[in-house]
């Protein structure tokens, strides 16, 4: 429904309360507007009909989607004052606790948990999509020995696109599962790859007996074909809890990457690997990283008032605190530090969780950090834990693209199912120079006017 002019600037009241209407007065022209509100938003493009004049209209302006909502989505609700994270409606806790990975997976592209026959399907389909093209190790084998994991991930990402050219179909609902399954069953083969390469040790490739996350310790662990490797129990369960909790995040930055290159109507692999892409900062999956860094440095706990004293004085800052959505603590926190103790059961305590429980301690009963509402996220203990497990620093952006992977499929499928979503094409403010024009001997340049070539209509693409 457009907005519409109306004179009262105060929305009239109904039976039941106020009415779904924003009342907005442009005082540069004295109109007013009752633009409609539905699910607690308002169209942007109901602001365009706002005009002082001969001017386009009223954008919003804002930078980095702080209060924009890019699409209506059914798959993951966060409320980030009161600490909560639901996908598809169910809490992340009760799903970290009685559900597989893969079960979740399921849930987030499909809309519901799998019926028995159906999970049995979707783990046959899953388990037996594994195995990499022999081409695709050879592609793999083309990047330097220090290559880093996560710009292999990229790249490879990308490269199986070419491999399932079948993929470009996107409107055939057949195709679009088809690729999903295969993207979830081939990135942890994909990541395992990335690490034996980096290490300079040969491929091994999966297991169809073993598990989704025995069958990744597998590949990233055991020595060769010809020795026995079987992964401890324990840390394949606590991989597949914490492979749960980072399934999906709303539109977060890798997301909507994935949203936006999927609405070009790239293949999926393209489109996630550009999501891989974004995973690739240091401001979204290599922060884990970075927690691990600090507290490598601080090095024990008696060093933790030296470091809470530096970020009070700016003079660094204090990472895995803090959220963009989470004002409160984060829900996937709260989880890890519990599967934490399960890992060290099993792998001997790592010193850092003393450093880290201390740090949390100190800052949670601070004022200064209780007024900026910081508390530890995610990357807070996920990186102690995969330290823990053995995996080097710069396999954390890769550990984190596995699990992410269904997400971004779950975001991409349902953009493509959106009639209202189009090609993504954000609008700038303009704040360059005016028009302007050339000096040619001291004259400015003649000005072309514009042709009057007559041309048979047709439907224009859609501008970039």
């Amino acid at each position: 429904m457009p907005a519409s002019k109306t004179k009262p600037a105060v929305p009239e009241p109904t039976a039941t309360g106020p009415s779904n209407f924003l009342s907005v007065t442009d005082e540069r022209t004295g109109t007013s507007y009752r633009i409609p509100i539905q699910d607690g938003s308002i169209r942007a493009t109901d602001l365009h009909q706002m005009r002082a004049g001969s001017d386009y209209g009223l954008l919003s302006y804002d930078p980095s989607f702080a209060n924009t909502a890019s699409c209506r989505s059914a798959i993951t609700f966060i409320d980030g004052d009161r600490g909560i994270l639901r996908y598809r409606g169910y809490p992340i806790e009760e799903l970290a606790a009685s559900k597989s990975y893969l079960e979740v997976a399921y849930l987030l592209i499909h809309g519901n948990l799998p019926s028995k026959s159906q999970l049995s399907e979707w783990l046959h389909n899953i388990t037996f999509h594994t195995m990499l093209h022999e081409n695709v190790q050879k592609f793999m084998d083309g990047f330097h020995h220090d290559a880093h994991p996560m710009g292999m991930m990229v790249s490879t990402l990308a490269a199986l696109s070419t491999f399932y050219p079948d993929a470009k179909n996107i409107t055939d609902e057949h195709v679009r599962y088809q690729q999903a399954y295969r993207l979830i069953a081939k990135v942890p083969t994909v990541a395992a790859f990335a690490h034996r390469h980096s290490v300079g040790m040969p491929y091994i490739h999966p297991s169809n007996d073993l598990s989704y996350t025995e069958n990744f310790l597998a590949m990233m662990y055991r020595p060769s074909w010809t020795t026995q490797y079987t992964p401890d129990p324990v840390l394949a369960k606590a991989l597949d809890t914490l492979f749960v909790l980072h399934a999906d995040h709303e539109q977060n930055c890798s997301s909507n990457a994935m949203r936006a290159v999927g609405s070009s109507h790239a293949d999926p692999y393209s489109s996630a690997a550009a999501a891989a892409a974004a995973l690739y900062g240091p401001l979204h999956g290599g922060a884990n990283e970075q927690v691990v860094r600090m507290l490598q440095e601080v090095g024990s706990k008696e060093r933790v008032p030296q470091l809470i004293r530096q970020v009070k004085e700016g003079k660094r800052l204090l990472m895995g605190f803090g959220h963009r959505i989470y004002k409160n603590y984060d829900p996937r926190a709260r989880l890890i530090q519990q599967t934490a103790e399960e890992v060290f059961a099993v792998t001997g305590r790592n010193p850092l969780i003393d450093v880290a429980l201390a740090l949390e301690n100190v800052a949670l009963s601070d004022e200064y950090f209780i007024q900026r509402r910081l508390y530890p996220n995610v990357d807070f203990y996920s990186g102690i834990i995969y330290q823990a497990m053995g995996f080097p620093t710069d396999m954390f952006p890769v550990l984190f693209a596995i699990p992410r992977m269904a997400g971004w499929l779950a975001q991409w499928i349902e953009m493509i199912q959106d009639p209202e979503q189009k090609i993504a094409r954000p609008r700038q403010v303009y704040i360059g120079p005016p028009e302007r024009h050339l000096e040619i001997s001291g004259a400015k340049a003649p000005v072309r006017k514009p042709s009057r070539t007559v041309v048979a209509k047709r439907r224009a693409p859609e501008p970039s």
